[in-house]
Order: structure tokens, then C-alpha cells, then sequence
């Protein structure tokens, strides 16, 4: 048996919600395959509202040994964008959950809240972190909006314009922030995923280059994407929102450096597909695509055939010989994730 697929890497960056938890509860085997990681992972999101502490908390909860330093969130990151264009005590206007206004405290910024504007002088605001917060109101962006008319620094943490919730698909971040751009006609900095400065902020928290992390996740336009963008190779888990299916039709730019079902699949070793530029083949698996339809030579098992056929059907893409609704139709025999 050859070296787990994570022994390449001195670090692993890994996503929240789809892939270590639903809600409150743990996907299936992620704790028991986290724990017995070799190498240090730290816990990336977007969700701004909640402090690296409470994160930790949860993790703590469900069966993991973390840390707030071992949890980096896109309101550290807007912190940290800030601080690189603003002194130490400046004045920054903080819209969204408590773990907002906390990573700007860590920076050295002075913080105000909306309700607290008419206290202090306006003039002074010198920057705006946005985040997600479940109590975010129509005025709480109105003040951004005159702070952001006025000249202030505008940070997003993020852009994701919905959240799923044990109730549904709420509006996120990214519908709050285009309010504000509407109002202003402004663009914000955007930090977190899929813009690379959160997986930086992760790399830099240990002391490592972003090449020689494997960012995992399960969401192909933040974690997969972010990664591309920061430099890093990725992995897509199928316990999330992605599927074979959907990653069939991404652009290069949104595609995994690897596919596994769950995150035990970073303790096993890793089975790529390769080709011989006629076949593309995968442990058992041998198949490619003739006029439109699959020729297979040999079928190996679900994953293998997920691989190999993932690698043909982007081939194919790739050099214009299928077009998205052929890729679809293609895609359906090797994908059973969904």
C-alpha cells in the first residue's frame, strides 16, 4: 500500500460546513479521519460572525482537539487586509457578528459600531469590515453606506450570496454587500474565499508557503477556487455541496487537484487518473470518449470510474469536442455521489 494522499503536504487547510459539519452535528467519519492527520490543519471559513473561539468550541464539541489559533476566519483576514493600508488605532466602522469587531481589536484598530456613529466624529472612520451577522439591519448598512461615500476603506470578508441554514437557503454576505454597492456605486476588497488573502493568512499562521498546503473543501467556487488562487492544490470532498457531476462542467480554474468521497480519503493513497493519450485510466478503470459516447475498455469501481472519466470529460471539454450539455448527458453514468 503506498503513502496517504496528505503525506505530500506539510499542512492541510480545511473548510467547515459540508465537510468536518452540517449544522451542529459531524459529517460522517471526518472526526476520526482528522484526528488521525500527521501533519497540522487549520480550519478555514468565510463566516465572519463567529470568533476563532467559538469555532474551536464547536469543533471541541464534536470530537476534535482545536484551538482558536488553529481556526482562521475571513473577519482575520479583513483585519489584516486593513491594517496593511491603515495605522494601529485607526478608527474602523465593524458591520456584522461579534467575530467581526474581535479580529479588528487583535489588529490594533479602534472599533465602532453602527448604533454608536452619532458618538464619535464621522471623519475619523477610516475603514469598514463587512461580515456576515444574523442581526445585520437596514440601518447597520446604511451606516456603511455613509461611511463608504465618505472615503472610508471598504473590506468584505465575503461575497457568498446565500447560507444554507438548518431551515433553508438564506441570504448571505454577498446580498448585504451589493446593497451597499448600490447605494455607493463602490467596490469593497474582498478577502474571503475564493479570493486567495484567507489561504495566505493560513499559510502565514504557520509559517509555511501556500504550495505546501492541500486545501480541502466541498464548494468548487469558494474553497476549490480559493485555492487555485492562492497557489495551493486542493482536494474536493462529496459530503458538501459539489458533486462528480458539477465539477464535470467546471472551468479550469474552479478544478481539484484531487476528488475523495469523505475525508478518510486523505489517509488513503491516492489512485489519479492517467492517460496514454488515447485512454484515460484509473485502477481498474479504462474508458474514453468516441463520438460523443462513452467507450469503456474496463470498468473499475464507482470512484475510479468517477476519476478517470472526470479526466476524459474535461479533455473533451477543454479541446471543444463536447459542449456542456453533452458533458452533462456523459457525466450522469459516473457519478454516484449525487
Amino acid at each position: 500500500m503506498g503513502a496517504p494522499l496528505v503525506d505530500g503536504y506539510r499542512a492541510v487547510v480545511c473548510d467547515l460546513d459540508g465537510v468536518v459539519y452540517r449544522g451542529p452535528e459531524a459529517v460522517e467519519h471526518a472526526v476520526a479521519a482528522l484526528s488521525e492527520l500527521a501533519v497540522p490543519v487549520v480550519y478555514a471559513t468565510n463566516n465572519a460572525s463567529r470568533p476563532p473561539g467559538e469555532v474551536a468550541a464547536h469543533l471541541t464539541e464534536l470530537g476534535l482537539r482545536v484551538t482558536g489559533h488553529e481556526v482562521v476566519t475571513s473577519s482575520q483576514a479583513g483585519a489584516v487586509e486593513l491594517a496593511a493600508h491603515l495605522p494601529a488605532g485607526a478608527l474602523i466602522l465593524a458591520v456584522g457578528g461579534a467575530g467581526v469587531g474581535e479580529a479588528l481589536r487583535h489588529q490594533g484598530f479602534r472599533v465602532v459600531l453602527p448604533a454608536q456613529v452619532n458618538d464619535v466624529d464621522e471623519t475619523e472612520v477610516g475603514g469598514v469590515l463587512q461580515g456576515y451577522g444574523a442581526m445585520v439591519s437596514a440601518t447597520d448598512l446604511a451606516e456603511a453606506a455613509y461611511a463608504v461615500a465618505g472615503g472610508a476603506l471598504w473590506v468584505a470578508t465575503n461575497t457568498d450570496r446565500t447560507l444554507p441554514t438548518h431551515r433553508g437557503t438564506a441570504p448571505g454576505n454577498g446580498t448585504l454587500v451589493a446593497a451597499v454597492q448600490a447605494a455607493t456605486g463602490a467596490e469593497p476588497v474582498v478577502v474571503g474565499k475564493p479570493h486567495a488573502p484567507l489561504y495566505r493568512l493560513c499559510a502565514e499562521r504557520l509559517g509555511i508557503s501556500p504550495g505546501q498546503m492541500l486545501a480541502v473543501g466541498d464548494r468548487l467556487d469558494t474553497d476549490i477556487a480559493g485555492a487555485v488562487a492562492a497557489g495551493m492544490d486542493s482536494a474536493l470532498v462529496l459530503t458538501g455541496v459539489d458533486s462528480v457531476t458539477s465539477l464535470a462542467s467546471a472551468p479550469p480554474a474552479l478544478r481539484p487537484t484531487y476528488v475523495v468521497p469523505d475525508l478518510r480519503g486523505l489517509t488513503q493513497e491516492y489512485a489519479a487518473a492517467e492517460t496514454d493519450f488515447s485512454w484515460w485510466t484509473c485502477g481498474d478503470d479504462r474508458r474514453r470518449i468516441v463520438e460523443g459516447a462513452w467507450d469503456v475498455a474496463h470498468k473499475g469501481s464507482d470512484l475510479e470510474a468517477a476519476r478517470a472519466g472526470l479526466a476524459a470529460l474535461h479533455e473533451a471539454l477543454d479541446l471543444g469536442e463536447l459542449d456542456l450539455p453533452e458533458v452533462a448527458r456523459l457525466v450522469s453514468d459516473i457519478d454516484r455521489w449525487q
